[in-house]
């Protein structure tokens, strides 16, 4: 499958960013991931973004999974008007985009990224695929379904190594399953009753929320912060409030996000 005329997506920097989970990159540049239970290939050749593997009848899928539809050129120019520090920011990593996740598996990773890092998060949710997820092929699995997990004890998730994160995975997924928790209501949802939903689930405060919003549920108006961001907002940004990043603030996190991270010198 290719798409054509392709401009400000960079795999690596989107799939390595922190805000998914199931892509690795091989030994020839490409990254190899699972969505929606679809396995794909991905490359960028030029202005062409390939997905060896990929099914044609899944193109609109994959389209939105990377969200092709959205104009970043114009976004980061609105963006770049805002504040000069933000400018370099988004010119540092032009190519990052926002994906448009599945959003029960965006609000159980991003559960399990509390107090983690990424090389740990993607070990947990790998083994939480592989020990509760359908097999799709040799070595690839779907992420498990809320009934699935719903169905489970804390005691059940003890293959995965997520500790006390256990029982905040059966309390979402319990509260996915029984309709407690309606994730596509609470997409349409203004921001902060979106949020504070969201936080009736075991173990998900302000941040994971976020995330959730930002990650799973498309609402790019999202801005989550966690320690590093609130030193890079300290640092860059000390006289800024985040409402003045205005619709498109959480792709003015990414873009902040990953330059504070390649830039330890800002903070010396």
């Amino acid at each position: 499958m290719v798409f054509e005329h392709i401009t400000d997506l960079d795999l690596k920097e989107t799939l390595d960013c922190g805000q998914c989970f199931r892509w690795r990159e091989q030994k020839d540049g490409s990254f190899t991931g699972v969505v929606r239970g679809k396995v794909a290939s991905a490359r960028v050749e030029g202005d062409r973004l390939i997905l060896d593997g990929a099914n044609e009848d899944d193109r609109a899928m994959w389209r939105d999974y990377f969200d092709l539809d959205l104009d970043y050129s114009a976004i980061k120019r609105e963006l770049s008007a805002i504040h000069p520090v933000l400018s370099d920011a988004a010119a540092y990593a032009p190519g990052i985009r926002i994906l448009r996740q599945e959003p029960f598996e965006a609000l159980i990773s991003f559960i399990i990224s509390q107090n983690n890092n990424i090389k740990r998060i993607t070990g947990i949710v790998q083994r939480l695929c592989e020990s509760f997820g359908e097999q799709i092929s040799d070595g690839r699995y779907a992420f498990p379904t809320a009934e699935r997990l719903a169905a489970l004890t804390p005691d059940d998730l003890s293959p995965i190594r997520a500790g006390f994160r256990h029982r905040y995975i059966i309390d979402a997924a319990q509260k996915v399953a029984d309709g407690t928790i309606d994730l596509e209501a609470i997409r349409q949802l203004p921001y902060n009753e979106a949020r504070e939903a969201l936080t009736q689930i075991t173990g998900v405060g302000i941040k994971v929320a976020d995330c959730v919003l930002l990650y799973g549920l498309h609402r790019l108006d999202g801005f989550p912060m966690d320690v590093w961001m609130k030193r890079a907002m300290a640092a860059l940004f000390p006289d800024t409030e985040i409402s003045a990043f205005g619709e498109y603030a959480g792709i003015a996190q990414q873009y902040i996000f990953h330059y504070a991270r390649m830039h330890p010198e800002l903070f010396l």
